[in-house]
């Protein structure tokens, strides 16, 4: 039996290719002195990629917009933690991730992707779902900034439902959490997966949405702030906070797993990783300071959206 997702991957695939094409253009405009370097691979058990990095920009430090396109025989224990009924059944999967390091500790660092499953097996359904999101780390919060970002994830959920945009900024302050740290990553947006209901055109057209949108949420707080002048006591913050931004990659990121359990391109999947970052023992920050504010006012999970 062939399934809608069968007959529609192609599409999706143009999808998420002309979508890694618009960011690249438009992010690489916003920094104005650098563009993004392409290198394309192969993986030796099917599917490859394209990744895309600009470093040492006027505004970007960092920052990757990676498409990737993986299938094969089995699915990877990442993909089948939660789904265990689907071990044993090839796979495809494809998807475009975005992670964002400006310099300048007043931007804060930026994370979107998204994604799509199918795995099949002879003589059964075959079994599909989207999944993405967008998620803030800011290291010097401005509370307009932190509004206008769930602003615009909200308004992106809303034509779905009133019940999408709480349940899938729910989701995303749960799963962007450090459980070894007991704080959140940042300050949360939008967290989706498993999601291929109520059919599959209007699953494709919400993810469609939420990876269009990533632009509306981030370029407008990216110039508000990008001229913001600084000093070593901010950047030697950013830093450290950075090592959070780390950690919760390399010990919590079913998407990091699901990548290197698949075989897939090392040096693409941990583009994620600031380009500078820095651990120090002990680390206390100031009472009542900048940094502090961070802490207390702006990783516990609140309600931010005004809309």
């Amino acid at each position: 039996m062939i399934s809608e997702a069968e007959i529609k991957i192609n599409e999706i695939k143009d999808f998420f290719m002309s979508l890694q094409d618009k960011l690249c253009l438009e992010l690489a405009k916003v920094d104005g002195e650098k563009t993004f370097k392409e290198e394309q691979w192969v993986r030796e058990d099917g599917g490859g990629g394209r990744s895309r990095v600009i470093q040492d920009g006027r505004i970007f430090e960092q920052g990757g917009v990676n498409f990737s396109h993986v299938f094969g025989e089995s699915m990877p224990a990442s993909a089948t933690a939660h789904r265990p009924e689907l071990m044993g059944r090839s796979f495809h999967a494809l998807g475009v991730s975005i992670v964002m390091h400006p310099k300048n500790p007043y931007l804060p660092t930026s994370h979107a992707n998204v994604r799509f499953f199918l795995a099949q097996k002879p003589g059964a359904e075959p079994v599909w779902w989207f999944g993405g999101g967008f998620d803030l780390t800011p290291y010097y919060p401005f509370k307009e900034d932190v509004i206008h970002w769930h602003n615009q994830a909200k308004s992106i959920c809303l034509p779905f439902g009133s019940e999408v945009y709480p349940k899938y900024k729910k989701w995303c302050d749960e799963y962007f959490y450090l459980k070894h740290r007991q704080e959140a990553r940042g300050v949360g947006g939008l967290f989706f997966d498993d999601l291929n209901t109520p059919n599959f055109a209007q699953s494709f057209a919400f993810t469609k949405a939420v990876g269009e949108g990533y632009l509306d949420a981030y370029l407008p707080i990216l110039e508000r702030r990008k001229n913001l002048s600084y000093g070593e006591r901010e950047r030697d913050f950013q830093l450290y906070r950075r090592g959070r931004y780390v950690e919760f990659n390399l010990v919590w990121d079913r998407g990091t797993l699901f990548g290197l359990q698949t075989g897939g391109r090392t040096e693409s999947i941990l583009m994620s990783m600031p380009p500078l970052v820095k651990w120090s023992y002990g680390y206390e920050v100031e009472a009542n300071s900048k940094e502090a504010e961070l802490l207390t006012d702006y990783l516990p999970p609140k309600e931010w959206a005004t809309l």
